[in-house]
């Protein structure tokens, strides 16, 4: 690097006449934008730590970006998707190294499992292990593909379908993993993903995987994902509570005990060392795990786990049935003479699960954890989860690098941050506001009905419904109508659908993304959907112009982690709703909200269905934490925006 890029700072990239306007055609000045730059650049230098919230259209990437390249030290750039890892990696990193005088060192690291795994593939030539036309079709794409490839991962292969099962089967997870014993471990795509992290100035990462790398240090667990770094910056922060529960918490399945079984069995065919003895202890370890996750129900549900200690006392003896198959199971693997390599992750998963299973029904510590039980499909899950991640993150974290930096869109409330600062023990950083880039005041109308009833009144969702096909009339379509659960919007749905003429898209009809492309393609299209479409989703220009949320988006307090927490602040001496549950549904509001306004020339109406914003003391909270839009309470000002 030049030391005179690097004396000169961020400003001359950033300032009226600077570096990016004589790179870039349509570069647009923008003061908050230099303002985030140094802000980010002096954090590094002085080894702060720094919360920015920098509204839509600030230009917020480039401006961790070329601080971060600037600095000289490793620095970890964490992300809240894939995608927005992607468009760092293959858009935003390719236009500054044009200008760069230097090349820039920058990788991305993604789970194991969006790599493939060339001693899968291999394998799989040679041994049954696909079933069906399709599996065949795919893995001959598969199989072609990783011919050519440089990193192996799944998302370079535009003709794999989403749900791809013969992807599964060739993976670089490391459930089969012999690691450094394996004979394409020197070729292996994970090794030259750390490689090239090791190289690298600027890691690219997602949120799941530097909690997993997190938690894995914790362990002292040799071998973890990440290379040693200086500093994170963390894009889409508000995401970092949710995900850092996950990864801190515990959690066993049935679809593992089966996947175990599957993966022993297979193995002991393909490398010889099955035993009709084996072969019956793995026939007893699914047996006995059926029955035992049975014992949680059919029905889709999430719920806490009361009284795991008298459901432990009443099916004490298939619970011990269960773990004393996994120790036989273990003992199994450890006498096999002359082991192949890939015993030894086989052995790891069965010790993990029994621990794993032992934590969730034995431990006793239920003012750390939350313990609670997840039907989904024919998967159940038993999970424990840190209550309080403040203390975790606080330690292992923001004690261990020198400067983290978190940004997003959405972290302040009512312009401070105590609320993101208590719920991830993050102690004296400094802290910025960038107000969003565009002129909300002519841009955005929020419009709040006042004749609606309260949320919870039967009669709502019928008179939301009637409201929602009035304003999609003067919308003319061209909206996204959000809903906070599943149930209220097939039923609004239900209703709206059959009332107006623009045609219709439901979320779970068919993949995200293809719903996305669908509703972008098709003029004047509704969009009805939930909680996974309010946030990274960006559709600029005229055909997303409305977006109506039917209530204000409180976290459901009957979740079981979400109960958990409300009453640790309770026990703590805290307001639960206003430390906790108002903050939160107030950066989701703002996460909803969110999609509309893209772009400068973007024009749209905001609709919230609940009143309880215009009549409630705490209502106040919700609008000190919005941008500055335009605001009205009669139907006819929408008419009015609408009609310019």
């Amino acid at each position: 690097m030049s030391t005179e890029t690097r004396s000169a700072g961020a400003r001359p990239f950033f300032s009226r006449h600077g570096t990016l306007s004589k790179w870039h055609p349509n570069y647009e000045y923008r003061p908050g934008q230099v303002e985030m730059a140094e802000a980010v650049e002096s954090a590094l230098t002085d080894k702060r730590h720094l919360i920015v919230e920098a509204g839509t259209g600030t230009g917020k990437t480039l401006a961790y970006l070329v601080p971060a390249l600037l600095s000289g030290k490793r620095i970890v750039v964490s992300t809240g998707t894939k995608n927005l890892q992607e468009q760092l990696f293959f858009k935003d990193v390719p236009f500054l190294q044009k200008h760069f005088p230097r090349p820039l060192k920058v990788c991305y690291m993604k789970g194991r499992n969006n790599y493939a795994c060339r001693q899968k593939i291999y394998d799989a030539e040679k041994e049954p292990v696909l079933t069906g036309l399709e599996e065949v079709a795919d893995f001959q794409i598969i199989r072609e593909w990783e011919k050519t490839t440089e990193f192996g991962d799944r998302a370079e292969i535009k003709t794999l379908p989403e749900g791809s099962t013969a992807w599964a089967k060739v993976d670089a997870r490391t459930d089969l993993c012999s690691g450094q014993k394996c004979p394409n471990y020197e070729r292996c795509f994970i090794t030259l993903m750390h490689q090239r992290a090791i190289e690298s100035d600027v890691i690219i990462v997602n949120h799941h995987l530097f909690f997993a790398d997190l938690a894995l240090r914790d362990e002292n667990y040799e071998g973890g994902i990440l290379p040693e770094y200086h500093a994170v910056v963390f894009d889409e922060a508000h995401e970092i509570e949710d995900v850092a529960g996950q990864y801190f918490g515990v959690s066993v399945s049935n679809y593992r005990f089966q996947e175990l079984r599957r993966d022993i069995a297979a193995m002991g065919r393909s490398k010889k060392f099955g035993t009709p003895e084996l072969e019956r202890v793995l026939a007893r370890l699914d047996e006995i795990s059926m029955r035992f996750f049975g014992l949680f129900g059919e029905a889709e549900r999430r719920v806490a786990f009361q009284g795991r200690h008298s459901f432990r006392e009443d099916n004490e003896e298939i619970y011990s049935d269960l773990l004393a198959a996994l120790d036989l199971i273990g003992s199994q693997l450890k006498v096999i003479q002359s082991p192949p390599d890939e015993i030894i992750p086989l052995f790891r998963r069965t010790s993990e699960l029994s621990l794993g299973l032992r934590f969730i029904m034995e431990e006793d510590d239920e003012e750390q954890y939350v313990f609670w039980v997840e039907r989904r499909g024919r998967t159940c899950f038993l999970q424990a989860t840190p209550i309080d991640v403040s203390k975790i993150v606080s330690e292992r974290l923001f004690a261990k690098v020198d400067t983290a930096v978190l940004t997003s869109a959405t972290l302040a409330v009512a312009g401070g941050f105590d609320y993101v600062q208590r719920r991830l023990g993050l102690e004296n950083p400094r802290t910025l506001v960038v107000p969003g880039h565009f002129d909300y005041q002519k841009q955005a109308l929020l419009y709040v009905p006042q004749e609606l009833p309260e949320p919870r009144n039967p009669a709502f969702a019928k008179l939301a419904a009637e409201e929602v096909v009035r304003i999609l009339e003067h919308s003319r379509g061209r909206a996204f109508v959000l809903f906070t659960s599943y149930q209220q919007m097939r039923v609004v749905y239900d209703k709206v659908s059959l009332e107006i003429d623009y045609p219709t898209l439901l979320q779970g009809t068919g993949p995200r993304n293809a719903l996305l492309e669908e509703f972008r393609a098709t003029p004047n299209c509704v969009l009805f959907a939930t909680s996974s479409f309010w946030q990274g989703v960006d559709v600029p220009g005229e055909q997303l112009s409305c977006v109506i949320i039917d209530k204000l988006p409180f976290a459901v307090p009957n979740d079981p982690v979400v109960n958990a927490r409300i009453d640790n602040i309770r026990k703590a001496g805290g307001n639960p709703f206003y430390d906790y549950q108002v903050p939160q549904a107030a950066i989701a509001l703002k996460q909803g909200f969110g999609r509309l306004i893209r772009s400068n020339t973007d024009r749209g109406v905001l609709v919230l269905q609940d009143n309880r914003i215009t009549k409630q003391r705490y209502g106040q909270v919700f609008f000190d934490s919005l941008p500055d839009y335009g605001f009205t309470t009669n139907l006819q000002d929408v008419e009015k925006f609408f009609d310019v």
